[in-house]
């Protein structure tokens, strides 16, 4: 699946598509949000859930250049 169509889903099948076919890499806190890195692929996908709120904010792919990759980048290889 490309990016392209990964990103045109809903909201509840990407979840099931992390779910199935992703790898969990690492969670983090990150301001109002645990944020759990999956890896999709050869790609790093965020997925942000407001605790307070009991949601999930979004799910997006993660940039390589975002300053968020330093919380990463003890658990992740960037090929």
């Amino acid at each position: 699946m490309s990016k392209e169509e990964f990103a045109s889903l809903p909201i509840h099948i990407k979840i099931s598509t992390l779910y199935t076919e992703a790898v969990f890499v690492v969670g983090i806190r990150y301001y109002k949000h645990k944020v759990n890195l999956y890896l999709l692929e050869n790609e790093y996908v965020e997925v942000f859930y407001n605790h307070k709120q009991d949601k999930i904010d979004k799910i997006d792919f993660l940039q390589r250049d975002h300053t968020r990759m330093k919380f990463y980048l003890d658990q992740i290889k960037l090929d």
